[in-house]
């Protein structure tokens, strides 16, 4: 016997079950086909228990009705009738399709058929029917309000999510809404897109929705993006949104196109033209706006695997070549690197130990090395051959390293120094040479280091002293060539003098310089001396160094003096009496002329010459001494200039100055001579006529009285100022006004005609010009004074009335305006009460 619950389906009771449908007795089967669980929670529903054709007692013919699915819960649900104000129960087993299909609000058509227990109506053999097309007419519009992504095609159960679009019709605007299924093609629709649908009104309920909806045009969104590069009438924009370029012409940027540039921040927005991507509408957006990475505030470290070529290749696309290789967080990682990630435009290379941050591409999350600055441990782990030199030149961007093992100049550019600091002339450096990468044949220095001074030695010297005898005496350019006299500033040309000398038992020869003169003692041929050897590390050339004169064969006198004169090649010592000047010329100097100034005190031999005229020969400077003279007294007098220096006029025959004193008391009318030493500014020029203060000394070898300390009292007119110099009313030779530059006027002040000044007067020793310097205004001149209106014009004026025709007319030419370019004044004006201040 077959089970009497075959074909019975089980569903789920809502909390309170329909009491039309169910029999009161819950413990027991009801006839009707509703049996209810001992625990309340599911009941079973028998399709065979139904009156046959949808009556009771089986009678009557099934009608179909339409309706609407009102309540859909798991088994079961509910649907309001169309035609009549009813609402019948139905079970999920009585629909004719797929179950997942069925949503509420879907219109179904059915039979009604009765419960055989209770009598009451229930729907049976249900169909979903298809809602009614209004007729096929496209419809344009736009969505309003898009379906949330987080609810496309997901919501609760009998809950479906919709969006909204609108249309125009007769200058009014309506809205529908629409559902996921009533777009084709399973497209996200955004707010604002560009579509066309057909309507439907659901005849039961009335309500008119949007289907079939086709996306015409997506919504123009606004880009933004950063200026790459220009040319004469487009340029191209590095979007912010995805890792591409897209082309702009000028004609679309809305601004001064004067002031666009590359690395300006920019909006706009895409459309297609032929077939390809362009920006339109081109606007500024403010500095900073757009930003394509995210860099990280902590700093790795890491060593350089591949460098960027310094020349790229055809094929290289590649925008990061470099490679860096870093553990970061416990991972061994490797990191792309382009020519703008380096702080510096120092050279790379393989090996290096670099320090840098991780930059992170918003885009595409892409992460690359950043800031990357080489290590000063670098040249550690590197294997590059690292040479050294002094700068000897340098130009606009580039210069020059004289090389410790190179005879040629090292080329560089200031881009390779790797300290911030700038590099002068002189300066002791490590560098690095790699082959010019456009000429093979080229070398140039790179990776360069400033080293500590006294690194860099061209030379290697003996430490062992040797003994010898001068064969050959060195001597100036000036004694071979004749009319060859070098200028001051420029290294003399000399002969080499020799020394020979015994080195286990072997004789030898070895060069020496003037240069190489240790004092001031100047050997001459016979002498015995001491010297070491110094060897040129690049081409092994010895010469003598330190070189000490034991004896002599002849004893040759030094005298003392002071540097009294100096001209383009030549110059005047004054000697220690101060009485007289000997000429000497610069080849006869030791050492550098360019460190010779006025006063230095310097040894000399003196010698005859042609015409048995003396001059002094092998000038060294020496340490000053007290060369003014002792017992100086503490009085000033005021005296007058009656005779210059033979340096100022060189006509007079005696070398000497003289000074008159003026002051009242037993030394009034005697004269005093000087000499440059006495004088305080040794560079100041002395006229005859002018007034001093000195004081007076005792010269030792002499017991000469002379005046020192001399200092001039000047006071002059400023005649003119013309930009950056003038002319002061001041008679100095031939020429009635003195010209001074405004560099030389103390405290920065801006001297005016007429200011009266203190200066003082120095000669150009080359030219034989006089200008002032050390200028310092003792009063300003007297503010011109108006001058009162003549008489005869106030009278004229008095008697003009408006009415006179034969009066003056005034002719505007141009409108007075103030300060902010506007007519009048801006702030009202009020009026001040009698010793009220505001």
């Amino acid at each position: 016997m077959g089970s009497p619950w075959k074909g019975f389906v089980e569903f789920t009771l809502p909390a309170s079950p329909p009491a039309a449908f169910v029999s009161a007795d819950l413990s027991s089967t009801s006839p009707v086909g509703l049996s209810l669980s001992p625990y309340g929670r599911s009941m079973s529903f028998d399709p065979s228990l139904l009156h046959s054709n949808g009556f009771a007692n089986g009678t009557g013919v099934g009608l179909r009705e339409t309706g609407v699915v009102e309540k859909l819960l798991t088994s079961y649900g509910f649907i309001q009738c169309s035609e009549r104000q009813a609402r019948l129960f139905f079970h999920c087993s009585q629909y004719n399709g797929n179950l997942q299909e069925l949503k509420i609000g879907d219109d179904v058509e059915f039979e009604v058929s009765s419960d055989r227990r209770t009598g009451k109506p229930i729907a049976v053999k249900l169909v979903k029917i298809k809602a009614e097309v209004l007729p096929e007419e496209r419809i344009s519009g736009q969505v309003v309000s898009a379906i949330p992504n987080h609810l496309d095609g997901k919501s609760a159960p009998g809950q479906v999510p919709t969006g909204s679009v609108c249309y125009e019709r007769n200058g009014e605007v309506f809205y529908l809404t629409y559902t996921p299924d009533d777009v084709e093609g399973n497209m996200h629709l955004d707010t604002g897109d560009k579509v066309s649908f057909y309507m439907e009104t659901n005849k039961h309920t009335g309500a008119v929705s949007a289907r079939n909806i086709v996306l015409v045009k997506k919504k123009q969104m606004r880009c933004q993006g950063v200026v790459c590069a220009t040319k004469e009438a487009f340029g191209f924009i590095e979007r912010a949104d995805v890792v591409k370029e897209i082309f702009f012409h000028y004609s679309e940027f809305k601004g001064d196109l004067e002031a666009l540039q590359a690395g300006d921040d920019v909006e706009f927005t895409i459309k297609d033209r032929n077939g390809k991507e362009v920006a339109t509408d081109v606007r500024l957006l403010p500095q900073g706006t757009v930003i394509f990475e995210d860099i990280s505030i902590e700093q790795f470290e890491g060593t350089v695997t591949k460098v960027i070529p310094k020349v790229p290749t055809k094929n290289q696309n590649d925008p990061l070549p470099g490679r860096i290789c870093a553990k970061i967080n416990a991972t061994e990682k490797e990191l792309l690197f382009g020519e703008k990630d380096t702080k510096s435009k120092v050279t790379l290379l393989e090996g290096d130990h670099v320090q840098f941050n991780i930059s992170t591409d918003r885009r595409d999350k892409l992460e690359r090395a950043t800031n990357i600055d080489i290590l000063p441990d670098t040249f550690h782990f590197t294997k590059e051959t690292r040479e050294m030199g002094v700068i000897a030149a340098m130009r606009d961007g580039f210069g020059f390293i004289k090389c410790v093992d190179r005879d040629a100049r090292m080329f560089f550019h200031f881009s390779e120094v790797l300290e911030e600091s700038p590099l002068h002339i002189s300066d002791e450096v490590e560098f690095t040479v790699v082959p010019d990468m456009l000429s093979a044949q080229r070398n140039h220095a790179v990776r360069i280091k400033k080293l500590p001074k006294g690194t860099v030695s061209f030379h290697t010297q003996s430490e062992q002293r040797f003994i010898g005898v001068v064969e050959k005496e060195t001597t100036g350019a000036s004694n071979t060539k004749t009319n060859a006299s070098p200028s001051k500033g420029k290294e003399k040309d000399a002969e080499e003098g020799v020394i020979a000398y015994e080195d286990c038992g072997v004789k030898l020869t070895v060069p020496y310089h003037i240069k190489d003169l240790d004092g001031s003692v100047f050997p001459q041929l016979g002498d015995k001396v001491e010297f070491a050897i110094s060897e040129v590390k690049r081409t092994g050339q010895q010469s003598a160094v330190s070189i000490k004169v034991l004896n002599r064969t002849t004893n040759t006198k030094r005298l003392l003096g002071f540097i009294a004169t100096l001209k383009d090649n030549f110059g005047f010592i004054e000697t220690a009496n101060h009485d007289q000047e000997i000429f000497f010329h610069y080849s006869e100097v030791c050492g550098n002329v360019d460190n010779f100034e006025l006063g230095d005190t310097v040894e000399y031999t003196q010698a005859k010459g042609k015409g048995n005229k003396v001059s002094a020969e092998k000038v060294t400077k020496i340490p000053p001494v007290n060369g003014v003279g002792e017992d100086v007294s503490s009085n000033v007098f005021l005296g007058k200039v009656i005779r210059p220096l033979r340096s100022v006029d060189p006509s007079q025959t005696e070398y000497q100055g003289l000074i008159e004193v003026l002051e009242e008391g037993s030394s009034k009318g005697q004269n005093y001579a000087f000499g440059i030493v006495g004088m305080t500014n040794k560079g100041d020029c002395l006229q005859k006529g002018e007034l001093v203060k000195f004081q007076l000394c005792t010269i030792p070898q002499t017991g000469q009285r002379m005046a020192c300390s001399v200092v001039p009292q000047r006071r002059a007119l400023v005649e003119c100022v013309k930009d950056q110099f003038g002319f002061i009313t001041y008679e100095v030779g031939e020429s009635k006004k003195l010209f001074f530059h405004m560099k030389e006027v103390q405290d920065g002040l801006e001297l005016q005609a007429g200011d009266e000044v203190e200066f003082s007067v120095i000669l150009n020793q080359r030219t034989g010009k006089c200008s002032a310097c050390n200028v310092r205004r003792v009063s300003e001149c007297p503010k011109p004074v108006a001058t009162p209106r003549p008489d005869r014009l106030v009278n004229r004026l008095k008697s003009i009335t408006l009415d006179d025709a034969s009066a003056p007319r005034l002719v505007i030419i141009r409108q007075p305006r103030g300060p902010d370019n506007s007519k009048g004044f801006n702030v009202e004006r009020k009026l001040c009460k009698v010793s009220v201040i505001e």
